[in-house]
């Protein structure tokens, strides 16, 4: 399995010269089978824009799975030049009707064209929780506290390698947990348990949590945490603030050196291949 990280920025998008090699478009991961052209996509932030430079004159035919439907999670949608030519399937945590949901973002005077008016050819499903086959893929999709609005966390597997997605989740709505950060609880366990690759919100530092923890995300610590507790081989911090810069990330990282699970940065171009023998990030 390829991961492709295609935006990494939590809640807004940024600019500057600051945010240039972690990059600044909100949430969007590809992912492809055998190298093959991506089939599945979590996530339709600006960087849902990205990929059409990624994957070059490679139309999108495949699922998009959306964690939630806030702004900074599905304003890519309208701005997907890769569906133009392809095929989307839109799966959105079952909250009553998926192209009505979407419509509330996706509709004048807000945005020129509903959702079933975007070029190429669009379709859109309510998910339930629990396991489901999409494109190919196993997917587990189960409900994790953010706020806002029913959000899932997503494992997906291609019978080799697995990864486990919880781009915004806010633990702390379930308890304090063992170090004050939230919960380590069962849903989080169950989707991140023994996988490949784990990411996950990492919006906040330990330090700043107390003033931001009203936000609904997670902590850097927490996300090593379930990480270490769950099993996975190795932890890509995700979603990072819209402040954090380049430099600060880096540190982020650097201080867990030399630790019992790998650690790494999602950075928006950068791909990750799992297997018997996962690579870092490139």
């Amino acid at each position: 399995m390829r991961v492709t990280f295609c935006g990494v920025r939590g809640s807004i998008p940024v600019s500057g010269t600051s945010f240039t090699r972690v990059g600044g478009n909100t949430s969007s991961v590809a992912l492809s089978r055998d190298g093959e052209s991506p089939s599945l996509i979590l996530d339709g932030g600006t960087g849902l824009r990205r990929y059409s430079t990624l994957f070059p004159n490679q139309p999108f035919r495949g699922a998009l799975l959306l964690g939630h439907l806030h702004m900074d999670h599905t304003m890519g949608l309208g701005f997907f030049d890769a569906a133009a030519a392809g095929l989307v399937d839109v799966y959105t945590p079952d909250q009553g009707d998926a192209a009505a949901a979407l419509g509330h973002l996706y509709a004048p005077p807000t945005f020129p064209l509903r959702p079933e008016e975007l070029p190429g050819q669009w379709s859109f499903h309510a998910l339930a929780p629990g396991e489901h086959v999409i494109h190919g893929w196993t997917v587990l999709a189960l409900d994790i506290p953010h706020g806002g609005g029913r959000s899932f966390g997503y494992r997906v597997s291609d019978g080799r390698s697995a990864v486990a997605y919880l781009s915004d989740h806010s633990p702390l709505q379930l308890g304090a947990g063992p170090d004050g950060l939230g919960e380590y609880h069962e849903t989080a366990l169950a989707l991140a348990h023994d996988v490949d690759l784990l990411i996950h919100d990492a919006q906040h530092r330990a330090a700043e949590f107390p003033a931001k923890a009203y936000l609904c995300h997670s902590a850097v610590e927490y996300a090593y945490g379930l990480a270490e507790r769950a099993g996975a081989r190795q932890l890509a911090l995700y979603h990072h603030d819209p402040d954090r810069t380049d430099d600060q990330i880096d540190e982020t990282v650097a201080s867990f050196a030399g630790r019992e699970v790998t650690v790494t940065a999602a950075i928006e171009g950068h791909h990750l291949e799992l297997g018997p023998t996962t690579s870092a990030p490139r």
